[in-house]
């Protein structure tokens, strides 16, 4: 596999320059997790959140040169893929409130 040296910027890894596999498409991943154990034995791990950004673009034509990952202190760990046949969690209202059946069809 390929690895790209990659630096931080912001958060716990602020300054380090870390070598990051490639996916498959020859990028680094859109978000990296830092998962740091907890101190307190049985307490879950805290997990720090870094988004990929472009580090430079070209003049002409704004495309990336390099990528660089950013601290987002905001940053939710897991995978959340949205894909478009996939229902929201929760209603517009923000529960699990049910949905209108669809009309009988009259073919």
């Amino acid at each position: 596999m390929r690895s790209e040296k990659t630096p931080f910027e912001g958060g716990p890894l602020d300054g380090r320059v870390l070598d990051v596999l490639l996916g498959l498409n020859g990028l680094p991943p859109k978000k990296y997790e830092v998962p740091v154990p907890a101190e307190e034995p049985g307490a879950a791990p805290t997990v720090y959140v870094y988004r990929r950004e472009p580090a430079a673009v070209t003049r002409r034509l704004g495309l990336p040169k390099g990528w660089k990952y950013a601290y987002d202190p905001e940053g939710k760990p897991g995978v959340e893929l949205k894909w478009p046949w996939s229902r929201p969690s929760q209603g517009p209202q923000g529960s699990d409130a049910p949905q209108k059946p669809h009309p009988p069809r009259t073919d």
